[in-house]
C-alpha cells in the first residue's frame, strides 16, 4: 500500500527529529514535493535538507518555490535568505525584513525560527550563512 503524502511527510519529519541522516531524508521530501507540488511545507523542508547537505543551488530553487507558495511563512523566507547567501544572490535583505515583520504579526514565530536556527547549527556547526542570518534577525 502506498503512503499518503501526509503520512510520508509526517514520517519524514519524525525521522528528521530523531536525527536520521540528511541523505536518507532528501528522497522522502523530494517524493512529497513531486506528489504534492503545491505543499509549501514540503518545499521548506527540502530546501533545509539541501542546505544541510551543502547543495546550495538545489536549496535555492526549493526555497524560491516555498516562498512563492507561502510568502507569509517565516521559515520559507529564512531558508531563501540563507540559500541566497550561499549562492551569492542579491536582494536577500527584503526576506530578512519580511521575517522581522512576520515576527510582529505572530510573536510565536520568533521562537520557532530561533529553535530552527539552533537545530541547524547543532547539525552543521560551521554553517556561516545561517549564523549570519541569525545575527541579522536577532542581534540587530
Amino acid at each position: 500500500m502506498t503512503n499518503t503524502v501526509e503520512s510520508l511527510f509526517d514520517t519524514g519529519l519524525e525521522r528528521y527529529k530523531a536525527g536520521e541522516s540528511v541523505d536518507s531524508l532528501i528522497p522522502v521530501f523530494k517524493e512529497v514535493c513531486d506528489r504534492a507540488p503545491k505543499t509549501a511545507a514540503a518545499w521548506i523542508c527540502l530546501a533545509w535538507l539541501y542546505m544541510l547537505d551543502n547543495k546550495s543551488n538545489l536549496a535555492y530553487k526549493a526555497a524560491q518555490k516555498a516562498v512563492k507558495l507561502s510568502p507569509q511563512d517565516p521559515q520559507a523566507r529564512v531558508n531563501l535568505a540563507v540559500a541566497m547567501l550561499e549562492t551569492g544572490q542579491k536582494g536577500l535583505r527584503q526576506h530578512i525584513d519580511a521575517v522581522q515583520q512576520l515576527f510582529l504579526v505572530n510573536p510565536e514565530w520568533r521562537d520557532e525560527i530561533k529553535d530552527s536556527i539552533e537545530d541547524g547549527l547543532s547539525r552543521k556547526p560551521d554553517w556561516d550563512s545561517l549564523r549570519k542570518v541569525k545575527q541579522w534577525l536577532f542581534e540587530e
